[in-house]
């Protein structure tokens, strides 16, 4: 058997993707980025000291940088083979992380848009269902997808009771139900109001538990944060096929 080197650092070993937590007090139920009974394979989990919901997602505070930065230095050390992260608008530091680590970054799922757009009809628009349609601004959209060629449509979830109370306001608790059946209303809300749309993102890692639900009801694709995920991580990981022939 060939000797194997112990990394210097490293605490576990195993890990296929390193997910970057923010500093909130969520419930994350299976199907949620933050949940590990999500994915089919060992996933790393590490908390940014003072990234919040109210100065990540409220403020969009840049100052947070450094700390992003050194908690993917760590999961890199860790020997993670891709870095995502558990909100949408960790998309302000994508170029900051990823030029300051040496594997593939991933932090927002807005990052799948180019690759949507490349698959639907040149008539077809893209909804966006998210977190705070507020601070979804024009900027986060152009550097999710600079070479915008169709039209967005955005419907946030900030006036939701339950999200809100469970997600924005943190409040410890969650009716999983209830937010299902929110998203399924503010998703189908969108493609009503816009029948042009050919495919629908949720911005919010804490929604992907129910795009399923939304899915069957607007009968349409629905990209998240674990269709990223999952493709990235396939990349980096293949495996080997077996059967007959």
């Amino acid at each position: 058997m060939t000797r194997l080197a112990g990394r210097p650092g490293a605490i576990s070993y195993g890990h296929d993707i390193g997910i970057l937590m923010i500093d909130c007090f969520n419930p994350f139920v299976p199907g949620d980025v933050g949940n590990a009974y999500t994915y089919d394979y060992p996933v790393l989990y590490h908390k940014v000291p003072e990234v919040t919901i109210q100065r990540l997602v409220e403020e969009g505070d840049l100052t947070l940088r450094s700390n992003i930065i050194e908690a993917a230095r760590f999961l890199e050390a860790q020997g993670v083979k891709a870095i995502t992260s558990d909100c949408g608008y960790m998309l302000h530091f994508q170029e900051m992380v990823r030029e300051s680590v040496n594997i593939p970054v991933m932090l927002s799922s807005l990052l799948q848009l180019p690759f949507i757009s490349s698959i639907l009809a040149p008539s077809q628009a893209i909804g966006i269902v998210c977190a705070n349609a507020q601070s979804l601004t024009e900027e986060m959209l152009t550097k999710a997808f600079p070479a915008r060629d169709r039209t967005i449509f955005v419907n946030g979830m900030e006036n939701q009771p339950e999200f809100r109370s469970a997600i924005l306001k943190e409040e410890g608790s969650i009716d999983p139900e209830l937010v299902e059946r929110e998203l399924v209303e503010a998703g189908c809300e969108l493609v009503q109001k816009n029948p042009a749309i050919g495919a629908v993102l949720l911005e919010c890692s804490n929604l992907s538990p129910y795009a399923k639900a939304l899915q069957e009801r607007i009968r349409l694709p629905v990209f998240d944060f674990t269709t990223m995920i999952d493709y990235v991580r396939a990349a980096c990981q293949h495996r080997r096929f077996e059967g007959g022939y």
